[in-house]
C-alpha cells in the first residue's frame, strides 16, 4: 500500500511506534504532537488518512474533528484512537465523521487492518465539501447576536419572515431554523402555487418548508400561499421566507395582501449586509477558498494577511454571491500559491470603478431627472405605508391637492388604492 498518514498523539512512543510499523507497510508518515501542528499540516495538504488521537493538551480530537467538518477539511478518512476509559468518545466521534476507532494499546493486526481499509475507502471520489453554514459566517458581534435570535425562535413552528439585502445569507439562515431528520422542501417552481399549492405539503410532514424572495410572489400566487399555508399549520411544519424589499410598502401600495403579511411576519429576522459586519470577511473567504481547494476547484492556495485586509476593506453591495465570485477568480487565476493584494487589488479595480455613487440608495451619476423620480417614488411609498394607503393623509403630509397626488403617482407608476388609468 502507498499514501500519506498523519498520526497526531501527543505521546511520543506511541508517534514513534506506529509510524516504524506504516512505514515498514510502504506508508508515507507524517507526525503532530498537538492539534495546532495538525491544523498546520492540514492547511498545507490533504493526507489520505488521519489517525487522530482523543486526548490532547491542547485541544482533544473531537474538537479538532468538529472544526474540520465546520470548515470543509474533513475531506479524508480519520480514525480515531482512544484508551479504555474512552470508546464511547470514540463512537460518538465515528457519528461527527470518523471512519473507524482503534482503541490503545493498538494491536499490530488490527491497526494495518483498520489502516489498510481506510485508505481504499478513500481511493473513492472525497465527500462533497459541505456548503456554508451559520457558523461559516462569523463571530462578529451581528452573527453571533442574529444567532442568539435564530435560536430564541427555532423552538416553535411559527411562520419567520427573514428580512435584509439579496445575497446577505437569507438561505443560511433558514437551514439554522431547520429542524434535523425532517423534510427539507423548497418552494423553487411557483407556478406549482397557482396550479398545485397543496402539493407542498404532502412530504413535508414536520419538516421546513422555505420560500425566498416571496415579494416577488403575484397575487395569485399569494393566494395560493396562503391556501399552503392554511394547511400546514398545526402540523409541526413550519414556513421560512426571506424578502429584499419592504412587504409593508407592498402592502400599502396594493401589490401584496395585507391578510398574508401579518400572518408571514408574525416574526421578522433581520440579516445584516456583508459591510456591516466586514470583521468576518476575512474567515468566511478563508472558509470559501478552502471550499474550492478542498473539491479540486483549484490547486492549493492561501490568502495572504494584505490579501484578506483588501478583501475586508472592501463594501461588497453584491454580499456573499459576490465575495464567492471574487474567491473563486483569485484561485483560478493567480499564478502563485500564495493570494497577495496585488491579486486582490486586480480582481476588485473593475468593480470599484463601476461602483456608482449612492445616497440613501438613490445613484448620484444619474440625470436630475432620474434621481428626482427616484426619490419622489421612494418618498410618496413611504408615506403611503406610513398612512395605510390613505389618499387623503398622504395628500395632506405631502402638502399637495389630492388631484396633483393622483396625477404624481401615476407619472411615477406607483399603485394605490386608485386605479391608475382614471380619468383625472
Amino acid at each position: 500500500m502507498s499514501g500519506h498518514i498523519l498520526i497526531v498523539d501527543d505521546e511520543v512512543g506511541i508517534r514513534e511506534l506506529l509510524s516504524e510499523i506504516l512505514t515498514d507497510e510502504g506508508y508515507d508518515v507524517h507526525l503532530a504532537e498537538n492539534a495546532e501542528e495538525a491544523r498546520g499540516f492540514r492547511a498545507q495538504r490533504r493526507p489520505d488518512l488521519v489517525l487522530l488521537d482523543i486526548w490532547m493538551p491542547d485541544t482533544d480530537g473531537v474538537t479538532l474533528l468538529k472544526e474540520w467538518a465546520s470548515n470543509g477539511q474533513l475531506t479524508m478518512p480519520v480514525v480515531m484512537m482512544s484508551g479504555h476509559g474512552t470508546i464511547d468518545t470514540a463512537v460518538e466521534a465515528t457519528k461527527l465523521g470518523a471512519t473507524d476507532f482503534l482503541e490503545k494499546p493498538v494491536a499490530l493486526a488490527k491497526l494495518i487492518d483498520t489502516v489498510n481499509r481506510a485508505i481504499k475507502r478513500g481511493v473513492t471520489p472525497p465527500r462533497r465539501a459541505p456548503g456554508m453554514d451559520l457558523s461559516a459566517l462569523g463571530r462578529s458581534p451581528q452573527i453571533l447576536e442574529l444567532k442568539k435570535r435564530l435560536t430564541q425562535v427555532g423552538g416553535n413552528t411559527a411562520p419567520v419572515l427573514l428580512s435584509g439585502e439579496h445575497g446577505s445569507g437569507f438561505e443560511i439562515c433558514a437551514h439554522f431554523l431547520h429542524q434535523p431528520a425532517s423534510p427539507w422542501i423548497e418552494i423553487k417552481d411557483r407556478a406549482r402555487l397557482l396550479s398545485e399549492p397543496l402539493s407542498f405539503a404532502s412530504t413535508l410532514g414536520n419538516g421546513t418548508l422555505y420560500l425566498s424572495d416571496v415579494s416577488e410572489l403575484a397575487r395569485l400566487e399569494q393566494k395560493g400561499l396562503a391556501l399552503l399555508l392554511d394547511r400546514i399549520e398545526g402540523n409541526g411544519a413550519r414556513l421560512v421566507c426571506s424578502s429584499s424589499r419592504s412587504l409593508d410598502a407592498l402592502v400599502g401600495t396594493g401589490e401584496f395582501d395585507s391578510r398574508l403579511f401579518y400572518r408571514l411576519s408574525s416574526v421578522v429576522i433581520q440579516i445584516p449586509p456583508l459591510r456591516e459586519h466586514r470583521e468576518d470577511v476575512p474567515d468566511i473567504a478563508n472558509f470559501m477558498l478552502t471550499q474550492l481547494v478542498e473539491t479540486g476547484v483549484c490547486p492549493l492556495r492561501r490568502l495572504a494577511t494584505p490579501a484578506l485586509n483588501q478583501l475586508r476593506n472592501f463594501d461588497w453591495p453584491g454580499n456573499l454571491p459576490q465575495l464567492s465570485n471574487v474567491v473563486r477568480t483569485l484561485a483560478l487565476t493567480t499564478l502563485t500559491s500564495e493570494i497577495d493584494a496585488t491579486d486582490v487589488n486586480r480582481v476588485l479595480a473593475p468593480m470599484k470603478q463601476q461602483a456608482p455613487a449612492v445616497a440613501h440608495g438613490i445613484p448620484l451619476d444619474t440625470p436630475l431627472r432620474v434621481a428626482r423620480d427616484a426619490f419622489e417614488r421612494m418618498y410618496f411609498e413611504y408615506l403611503i405605508q406610513k398612512e395605510g394607503g390613505s389618499m387623503t393623509r398622504v395628500a395632506d403630509r405631502a402638502g399637495l391637492e389630492r388631484t396633483h397626488l393622483y396625477r404624481k403617482l401615476k407619472q411615477l407608476n406607483i399603485r394605490h388604492g386608485r386605479r391608475l388609468d382614471e380619468n383625472l
